[in-house]
């Protein structure tokens, strides 16, 4: 063992900022003594010069000094780095988005929520508590949509004479004259009424077959009394047109577990099991040009009701034709009342009130004209309407952003399906595969877009009333007898007494039964002919994304991705939040069957089934807000997605946080990023409670906001949410 250093020699061991030096440093590298031999470092005896008091002394002064200046320099860096750091999160860190969509979005938050209402205790009443009626967001973002066609529809511009854009717009203001529906009265109905036979109450009755009504009625006047027939592709492989049938009495669940969502019958086998009706010749008139025979398949998704319902019109007809024929008459006046004058309508509200209490549903609210004339404009001219609303409202730099947003959840994903337990390995890559050949289509349909079916001419589309201000003394004249038709009254805003407003042509009745029978024959025809495109379920100014498992094809329209879901200029936080989750539940869409009972037969079936329990134990134990709890047998499907729609979005936006700076928040709403993104997600299910259809497959609102995101732990911790608290369970669900 070395002896200790000399007391005279550990001050100067200890003074260097670089450890031990100079001294030891000098015989630890050199060893040497001044004489030339070799010493140990730590007992040698020091040369005279080196115990010096001149060399000691200002050397202690200096370290001194080194020291104080060490330490400034330290501090000065420190202040330095931190005056640095606050800077930069200054610069760096969100923004407040001051642009006036932002603003708007703001307003619409303010609007709808309650932040009185703590959000871990109830976060649906802090995002949507003031949402009221019709501000279920949906709903508000359909009726936008609306008012954008009716802006459109009513803007002045020239149209190619005979155009589909001239036409759609001739209708539409044809559908708003309501001086001229109200001068016709009744007398365009009676028309109609007595190409049918006739009814008892109208007078001048004749009992005519009542097949032939029957058939008059489903191929003339698009009306159904006893049950729909419409065509489209097949629920199940091969996917091919057929006919179906389908009346909505039962409830799904009834037919789901007899095993009875739909049958394929002949129409033979079912002229046998439902001889009431004439389904050869009935189908044949609603389906020309499509050729039928006995031996046709057809789609019937509740089989004993055609049955029960045949055998009902055999006893009738038997006993009480008369009735059979009102019934019939009835609901088709029913149907034609919004094209018919004031009356008419006042008498139909009068009618579904009275329906509605005896059913104990809510009343509906009474719609303004301009609505209901821009849905039947939408419906007989869509490709006109699709071409100019997706001019308006869905530009290229939208559809770039929202297609970049579709990619980052489409990403994370396929990231996602890594690392779900209960997938085996080969599920999981045939998943990923799925998901990565997947279609997505945006705004419009392509063939919409075409500018040559914006100018298609509806050749089977009846002109349009139209209307002349003219002499009274013109009325007498040769020419304006030619048609029984014409009515006169006078001009809602006429100053000249000398002039009358005279209708020309049809009435609109007859135009709006025109344009019925040139869509049906459209649609027939389009399932005729090969078509290269899917065909889209829903209008691009429509709100409802969906998955086709046919086509293997999600679609969001251009009416979806609008503000408050989605606009370029928005946080990221609101587009991941709001179109990013509705895009990734529409995706989980894709999986659904590997959720039904042995859909999945390699998976690990434990630990699925242990994930779904745990999945719907979850919804059970959230009270709604009457204080009961749910049932979400009905509903797990849409829950799954709820939850891993949520949860897909979140780790998208999460990695486009890591790696895109410029993230912005709203303006006084005290949101960080991620609470923003919450609060967005939030916003999609704003909707009144207790407003919610009975076969909706979806759960309850306040289920759809606090199911998700109690369920998520990153809202917990962004909000800071107690353990314990209803927004911080003890235990959450994986399924995703």
């Amino acid at each position: 063992m070395h002896p200790l250093p000399e007391p005279a020699s550990l001050p100067s061991l200890l003074l260097s900022s670089g450890g031990w030096r100079p001294e030891w440093g000098r015989t630890r590298a050199g060893g040497m003594s001044r004489a030339g031999g070799m010493r140990p470092p730590w007992n040698q005896e020091r040369a005279p010069e080196e115990r010096l008091p001149s060399a000691t002394e200002p050397g202690r002064q200096w370290s001194m000094v080194r020291r104080m200046l060490t330490a400034g320099l330290l501090f000065s860096l420190l202040l330095g780095f931190s005056l640095l750091l606050v800077y930069i999160f200054r610069s760096c860190g969100p923004g407040p988005c001051m642009t006036p969509v932002c603003w708007d979005l703001l307003a619409r938050y303010l609007a709808s929520g309650n932040t009185s209402v703590a959000p871990c205790t109830d976060f649906f009443n802090f995002a949507c508590g003031q949402a009221k009626g019709t501000d279920y967001s949906f709903q508000a973002l359909a009726e936008e949509n609306k008012k954008r066609l009716r802006r459109i529809l009513e803007a002045p511009g020239s149209w190619h004479l005979g155009s589909g854009e001239e036409k759609a717009f001739q209708f539409y203001s044809s559908c708003m004259d309501t001086d001229a529906i109200e001068a016709a009265g009744a007398a365009p109905l009676r028309q109609v009424i007595e190409e049918l036979g006739g009814w008892r109450i109208s007078g001048n009755w004749t009992s005519l077959d009542f097949n032939r009504t029957l058939r008059l009625l489903m191929s003339q006047y698009g009306y159904f009394p006893f049950f729909r027939a419409y065509l489209r592709p097949r629920p199940t492989p091969p996917y091919t047109p057929v006919i179906q049938l389908f009346q909505f009495l039962r409830p799904l669940e009834q037919r789901r577990a007899q095993g009875k969502l739909f049958q394929m019958v002949t129409i033979d086998q079912l002229q046998e099991m439902a001889p009431a009706i004439d389904w050869l010749s009935c189908l044949q008139a609603t389906f020309t040009p499509m050729p039928l025979s006995p031996s046709q398949l057809l789609l019937v998704h509740d089989l004993e009701y055609l049955k029960n319902m045949s055998q009902l019109v055999e006893e009738q007809l038997s006993i009480h034709r008369d009735f059979l024929q009102s019934h019939m008459i009835l609901g088709l006046v029913r149907t034609l009342s919004p094209a018919l004058d004031s009356k008419f309508q006042e008498a139909r509200r009068s009618l579904i009130q009275k329906l509605g209490e005896l059913t104990e549903r809510p009343p509906m609210p009474a719609r303004p004209r301009w609505m209901k004339c821009v849905e039947e404009t939408g419906t007989f001219f869509e490709p006109t309407l699709a071409t100019l609303f997706v001019r308006e409202a869905f530009s290229p730099s939208t559809q770039s952003a929202a297609m970049e947003l579709f990619t980052a959840i489409k990403n994370a994903l396929v990231s996602r399906l890594r690392r779900i337990p209960w997938m085996d390995e080969k599920t999981r890559k045939e998943a990923q595969n799925r998901v990565t050949q997947l279609q997505v289509k945006m705004g419009a349909p392509e063939w919409a877009l075409k500018p040559s079916l914006a100018r298609q001419e509806y050749n089977d589309v009846g002109p349009c009333p139209c209307q002349l201000l003219i002499s009274p003394q013109l009325l007498l004249s040769p020419l304006t007898r030619l048609s029984g038709r014409q009515s006169v009254h006078p001009g809602r805003s006429l100053t000249n007494p000398f002039l009358a407003l005279i209708q020309l042509g049809p009435s609109y009745l007859q135009s709006f039964l025109s344009c019925v029978r040139s869509l049906r024959a459209r649609i027939v025809q389009s399932f005729l002919q090969s078509f290269p495109y899917h065909r889209w379920q829903v209008s691009p100014w429509g709100v409802n994304a969906y998955y086709s498992i046919p086509d293997h094809v999600v679609v969001f329209p251009a009416g979806l991705l609008q503000p408050p879901f989605f606009h370029p200029g928005y946080p990221r936080a609101v587009n991941f939040g709001a179109a990013g989750s509705i895009m990734a539940h529409e995706l989980l869409h894709i999986f659904y069957q590997l959720l039904l009972p042995g859909g999945c037969p390699a998976c690990d079936t434990r630990a699925l089934q242990g994930a779904l329990l745990c999945l719907k134990h979850h919804y059970e134990t959230i009270p709604l807000p009457n204080g009961t709890f749910f049932n979400g047998s009905r509903t797990f499907l849409e829950n799954a997605a709820d939850i891993g729609g949520l949860a897909i979005a979140l780790q998208a936006y999460s990695k486009r946080l890591l790696w895109h700076r410029g993230e912005t928040i709203l303006p006084n709403l005290d949101l960080s990023p991620q609470q923003l993104f919450f609060r967005s997600y939030a916003q999609v299910m704003c909707r009144e409670p207790g407003t919610q259809e009975p076969q909706d497959p979806h759960s309850p609102p306040t289920l759809r906001v606090h199911g998700p995101l109690s369920n998520t732990p990153a809202f917990a911790r962004y909000f800071h949410c107690p353990h314990g608290a209803l927004m911080n369970p003890s235990s959450r669900c994986q399924l995703w």
